[in-house]
């Protein structure tokens, strides 16, 4: 498995050599949202209007951040659970959208927008959200205030962790890894 330094926007070549299992680190400007900030975006996209945010080669991370201690960028950041974005999440694919950031398995229909789109689904590792926040430098809320921690913010990040789980090629690391388990 191989380990990539990655900046954003990504582009579809960023995307297609990244195999599910491998390792990035990720710099540049990503963006926030959860279900709420989800169904938002969608209904926009339904009736033609313009999004908040350009999503062409950008990232989403799907994480409720706690309220930054004084001298953060952020507090606690950890993942939230991905299958809540599923119904929202090929219609952002389809506008440009070629990284999400979550944990937990995705559903088929994220992943055939994926493979059709070239975007790629990247987990965080749940119950780390302190030491995720440290490679935070940057946050602002930038749209849907009102909805607090599911406000969409942009966030500058510095070598991001993160592992491939599932790829624009069908890979899925949730199967392979349990695959790997089931020979030894």
């Amino acid at each position: 498995m191989a380990e990539h330094k990655l900046t954003t926007p990504l582009s579809d070549e960023d995307v297609k050599k990244l195999k599910a299992g491998d390792t990035v680190f990720l710099n540049g400007t990503i963006y926030t949202g959860r279900d709420a900030a989800h169904k938002r975006l969608v209904e926009l996209i339904k009736k033609g209007e313009p999004l908040p945010v350009d999503f062409k080669g950008q990232v989403i991370y799907y994480v409720g951040p706690a309220p930054a201690k004084p001298g953060q960028a952020i507090g606690s950041a950890g993942p939230t659970t991905s299958y809540r974005m599923d119904p929202y999440a090929p219609a952002l694919i389809e506008k440009g959208l070629k990284g999400m950031i979550g944990k937990g398995p995705r559903g088929e229909d994220v992943v055939e927008a994926m493979k059709k789109h070239c975007a790629v689904y990247l987990a965080a590792t749940g119950g780390a959200a302190a030491l995720i926040a440290k490679s935070v430098t940057k946050c602002e809320v930038i749209a849907y205030e009102d909805l607090g921690a599911e406000a969409i913010r942009k966030m500058e990040v510095k070598d991001m962790p993160l592992i491939v789980a599932q790829d624009c090629h069908g890979g899925n690391q949730f199967a392979e890894g349990v695959k790997q388990y089931e020979k030894t």
